[in-house]
């Protein structure tokens, strides 16, 4: 007993030695726990992810609590000597602090969570951690219409949460309104190709049409607005320069969308060169 007082009075006595002893001995529970909650896996799932953030997390304000209890004295005395400059350093710290109340109103509104698609400024991405400081999420590509991972990591500090607004994108994890337009040169009536169009594209989204019908209702229930619905629209518009341009509207599979794009733009042609077959050259 008198030789484990000797060395608590000797780790209160080196402060430094006890925080590096800390440091190590919470970094390596840290370490193992997150070893065993990923387990030998190739792929972390959603369920995974949240609990190693939870982890991060509960370590990382473990160690800051028991560190400030040990240096609790040392932190009062600098308190007082920093008072006169107190202003300078919450000026300086601005970035630090809008980072932790950014992660506080996240938090408090619940706008997403692990594993959720979210959009910040022209940054999309599915959620993949979050702490105090930072939030972590793997990009997607939505610009250009393929929804696909681009194998970037994106670290955004929680301040940006008071520059963007964050858009939730969360439902187009399953399905999504996939736009996409064909243009025509030279004016020619489309309009007697639509009800063609219409038929072609019910024959491909037949296998999961009263799926979808399901979740846009699902969908507008939890939103609370109305939506265009799941079926398919087209709408044709003129261009500058006289082209006329085809709009389609598809609500479909998230990862079916550009599959289906293709077949509807091959039906979109063969059906164009039906009803406007070129004129072959007199001899």
């Amino acid at each position: 007993m008198e030789k484990v007082q000797v060395v608590i009075d000797f780790l209160l006595t080196h402060k430094l030695i006890f925080t590096a002893l800390i440091i190590v001995l919470i970094s390596l529970i840290r370490r193992i726990v997150l070893y065993k909650i990923r387990g030998d896996v190739a792929f972390v799932s959603e369920e995974q992810r949240s609990w190693m953030s939870r982890t991060k997390n509960g370590t990382f304000v473990i160690t800051v609590l028991l560190l400030f209890v040990l240096w609790q004295s040392e932190i009062n005395e600098f308190a007082l000597s920093v008072t006169a400059i107190a202003v300078a350093i919450v000026v300086a710290s601005k970035e630090i602090i809008l980072c932790f109340t950014g992660s506080i109103q996240r938090a408090s509104s619940r706008s997403f969570r692990i594993g959720d698609w979210i959009e910040v400024g022209k940054i999309c991405g599915e959620v993949i951690e979050h702490n105090m400081m930072a939030t972590v999420i793997q990009e997607i590509d939505l610009y250009h219409g393929q929804y696909h991972f681009t194998g970037k990591t994106a670290t955004l500090p929680n301040s940006m949460f008071f520059t963007y607004p964050v858009k939730n994108l969360n439902f187009m994890k399953r399905y999504v309104y996939h736009d996409f337009s064909i243009i025509v040169p030279g004016f020619v009536n489309l309009y007697p190709m639509v009800p063609g169009m219409l038929e072609k594209i019910d024959e491909h989204i037949s296998y999961f049409s009263d799926v979808a019908k399901r979740y846009n209702s699902m969908i507008e229930k939890h939103a609370g607005v109305d939506l265009p619905g799941s079926e398919p629209h087209i709408h044709i518009t003129s261009g500058a320069t006289g082209e006329q341009v085809v709009h389609f509207m598809l609500f479909c599979p998230t990862d079916k969308a550009t599959h289906l794009e293709q077949e509807i733009r091959a039906d979109f042609m063969a059906l164009y060169e039906e009803h406007f077959p070129k004129e072959e050259p007199s001899s």
